[in-house]
């Protein structure tokens, strides 16, 4: 027969309360607490569904508050195990490093990438082998014959595994050597050869906007789904909780990016809540065009991390709301001499005789943006002005005091191709010449003594 212990009752159980009393209240026990509370994990949904889910499974149990703790530790044990893994740091076992090759997708604006082990650290994009992948599944060669070439450009450290691994752009080429269609990194290594711009030493900063989402509903962060925000004003380099959505996606993205040795010049809020913009530059020529690639495909990583969507459409809400572009500021050796005002009123005057060139390589649904409203000017109509941000071209007041300096297109979408922004303009204010008669005409239009 099984012997039933003895109850406590009456004088005896008072005393067993008070003396538990005593022991809790004490500060060695309330150190304990208080150290245990706050070396304690989150317990994620998904650790809550375990836990329902088998206790489900198993019917009444005699010690729920055991389990509990045991499946706590064997889901906080899983996912720590998963990130000592993903943080192993095995440069004292191999020579041997990961290279991140990324690539341009069929859109023109989607990013590809997929990895490969190179024998040792490398310095220089010629070090890398060529590789290729299936073209037909990104929308850029035919079935049948769907091998596209991938021939590394640039190389950055990559922020994400850390060590010598090496996040890789490449541009993308058939099998016979031509580049393919969706190859914009081809023509402007042309024109940026040439020997012209090349002696002109072409700059160029650029500020890269862009929205963050709510992953379910397609809505900016921040906002109440379905629903909008108090009108634009606080937003721009605001603060506070009200105020600014998204700061630590932009703070991680800022330092990943000086990390992997992207030349990010800066960061800020912008006048839509739950939009962002940050700076490259002053790049030297397609060294631009790779910086703000590479610096996508960062953001593009970070916000997949943490659940958030990026896009870069020009407008991502209609209305009375503030859309998304990619000023380019831009310079040349001349325009930043003596004299340069001179040179820059030139620029400008060639800039506005191939307006619609310029525009049509500007971005996918810039027209939704560009309608002389929210700080943008007419897609139509072709401005510049001192100071003025509802103008096309913007030049600084310092640049006009100073007499020399940069110009400002204000035109690009968020979604351009950097590429084929930074060529077309060494190409448009180096290389092409009007005839006297259109620059007679185009400099009597906008004010400009040339």
């Amino acid at each position: 027969m099984a012997v039933r212990p003895p109850s406590l009752c009456g004088d005896s159980m008072k005393r067993e309360t008070k003396k538990m009393a005593q022991i809790l209240a004490s500060p060695q026990c309330q150190l304990g607490i208080a150290k245990n509370m706050m070396n304690a994990s989150p317990l994620t949904p998904r650790t809550w569904s375990s836990i329902v889910l088998r206790q489900k499974r198993t019917g009444n149990l005699k010690s729920s508050s055991k389990f509990q703790v045991f499946s706590v530790k064997a889901e906080n044990s899983t996912i720590n195990r998963l990130e000592n893994l993903l943080n192993l740091d095995v440069t004292p076992y191999t020579d041997k490093i990961i290279a991140e090759y990324i690539w341009i997708g069929g859109s023109g604006i989607d990013l590809r990438s997929k990895s490969r082990t190179i024998s040792k650290p490398v310095e220089h994009p010629s070090e890398l082998p060529k590789w290729n992948y299936d073209g037909s599944s990104t929308g850029q060669a035919p079935g049948e014959d769907s091998e596209v070439i991938l021939y590394p450009q640039a190389i950055f450290r990559d922020p994400f595994r850390g060590g010598n691994n090496i996040l890789v752009i490449c541009d993308t080429y058939t099998p016979a050597g031509e580049p393919i269609p969706t190859n914009k990194r081809a023509r402007a290594a042309e024109i940026f050869s040439n020997p012209k711009v090349i002696n002109e030493v072409t700059w160029y900063g650029i500020e890269q906007e862009y929205t963050l989402l709510q992953t379910n509903v397609q809505w900016p962060l921040g906002w109440p789904v379905g629903g909008y925000p108090g009108p634009q004003g606080p937003y721009y380099c605001g603060v506070g909780a009200d105020k600014s959505f998204g700061r630590d996606i932009s703070d991680a993205h800022y330092k990943a990016c000086l990390y992997a040795g992207i030349n990010i010049s800066g960061t800020n809020g912008e006048v839509m809540p739950g939009q962002w913009e940050y700076q490259v530059g002053p790049s030297v020529g397609i060294e631009a065009g790779d910086h703000i690639w590479c610096s996508r495909y960062i953001l593009e990583r970070i916000t997949e991390q943490v659940g958030v969507v990026l896009t870069l459409d020009p407008k991502p809400i209609e209305g009375d709301w503030n859309g998304a572009g990619c000023h380019t500021n831009y310079s040349t050796k001349s325009m930043r001499e003596e004299g340069g005002f001179e040179v820059i009123k030139k620029a400008i005057l060639n800039l506005s005789l191939r307006h619609q060139v310029h525009i049509s390589a500007y971005g996918e649904g810039n027209e939704r943006r560009l309608t002389g409203k929210h700080e943008t000017a007419n897609i139509n109509t072709f401005s510049w002005g001192v100071a003025n941000r509802g103008c096309s071209i913007r030049v600084g007041r310092d640049t006009e005091k100073q007499g020399k300096g940069y110009l400002e297109d204000r035109r690009p979408a968020s979604n351009m191709d950097p590429y084929v922004v930074t060529s077309l303009l060494a190409e448009t204010t180096i290389l092409w010449e009007p005839t006297l008669e259109a620059e007679a005409l185009a400099a009597q239009k906008l004010s400009l003594k040339v």
